[in-house]
């Protein structure tokens, strides 16, 4: 079973602030917030394996390869192209051999060569297998990434697509807005069960069925 819970793992950091990990069955999470913008990157890590996966490597590499500490790191995973979830790629890469990975259609958007990502594709993270979910809107390649816990809930990283009160910024198209509405209603909530709990590249944590009865009201506000 999840052998963490809600009442000890709240996901609420801040930039320079502790980081807060949570412990299931069979991974590991640990979640940061780094300056200035308040990105969240996080550090995924096999329990059995030992192997540890990033996800957005977004600034402040000192920190998140203190982070990673002497156990390496396999894997960078970035959601999407914006430079505040990139910011420390490049240096966390050369120091520590990790592969990048990012969807076709951002990576070349990134400041150093990734391996292409598609809808569907997995991820693993030493015997834990993550699904590559691709979102369109935000960016052209934004992407989650979807971790069934066998023994507990599903586990999702949604980078800027997916906040708690609303999806991510489209600014202001309507066939961003479209495009993304639709994504995340049919790939994530069609798909997944309310106790889904999900993690985005900015602030809180939420679940799915806290924010399920709002799908309606964000459609019609378009945004």
């Amino acid at each position: 079973m999840d052998i963490d819970t809600v009442m000890t793992y709240r996901g609420d950091v801040s930039p320079g602030g502790a980081p807060a990990v949570r412990e299931l069955d069979q991974l590991t999470i640990t979640k940061v917030s780094v300056g200035p913008m308040d990105n969240n990157a996080y550090l995924l890590r096999c329990r059995s394996t030992g192997e540890q996966l990033l996800i957005d490597a977004a600034n402040e590499a000192p920190r998140l390869l203190e982070l990673v500490g002497d156990a390496g790191l396999a894997t960078v995973v970035t959601t999407h192209q914006h430079m505040d979830h990139w910011v420390a790629l490049e240096e966390v890469v050369a120091k520590t051999g990790a592969r990048a990975l990012a969807h076709a259609d951002d990576a070349a958007g990134l400041p150093i060569e990734s391996e292409p990502l598609a809808d569907g594709d997995t991820v693993r993270v030493g015997d834990c297998p993550l699904e590559v979910i691709h979102l369109r809107g935000h960016t052209p390649g934004s992407i989650a990434l979807l971790y069934r816990d066998p023994a507990g809930t599903p586990h999702l990283w949604t980078g800027d697509s997916l906040f708690p009160g609303g999806v991510g910024n489209t600014n202001k198209d309507p066939q961003r807005f479209a495009a993304l509405i639709d994504d995340v209603e049919h790939k994530l909530f069609d798909r997944l069960p309310d106790e889904t709990w999900f993690y985005p590249g900015h602030g809180k944590d939420s679940t799915l069925g806290t924010e399920r009865p709002a799908l309606p009201q964000w459609r019609t506000r378009g945004w």
